[in-house]
């Protein structure tokens, strides 16, 4: 906890309980969940946490870069922790997203050098090796 209090404190952003939970929520579970997701997961643990908190924490946190916004589906916003460059392929059998590496060098843009880019977003969708093979 103290780690995940430290990171807080280098954003600029205060540690308060439900702060940390939410990010130890997100550093925890690698699976890009959606702000209900994470209201309802830990609503056992904080019985008077709001969905407006848990919206208002996650909007503090990638406001300060300490997470990322994953928009792979259309009408559905989920959260990542890692904040490195880095894709998102999603399974469109089980809906399961999975990271991977990105060189940002290699990625081919036929952008001008007058163009500055500040944000790269790598966004794959087909089948994973487990439905495939289940299919199979």
């Amino acid at each position: 906890m103290a780690f995940l209090k430290s990171k807080l404190l280098q954003k600029g952003i205060k540690p308060s309980l439900i702060r940390l939970k939410v990010y130890e929520y997100l550093v925890n579970h690698k699976t890009h969940p959606t702000a209900d997701e994470i209201y309802n997961s830990l609503l056992l643990e904080i019985p008077t946490l709001s969905k407006t908190s848990v919206y208002n924490t996650l909007s503090l946190f990638v406001e300060k870069g300490l997470v990322q916004i994953i928009t792979i589906e259309e009408n559905i916003v989920r959260f990542d922790a890692d904040t490195s460059v880095h894709g998102h392929f999603q399974c469109k059998s089980c809906g399961k997203i999975y990271d991977f590496l990105v060189k940002p060098d290699s990625i081919q843009s036929s952008l001008s050098s007058e163009f500055v880019v500040d944000e790269i977003y790598v966004y794959y969708k087909g089948t994973c090796p487990y439905c495939k093979n289940k299919n199979n």
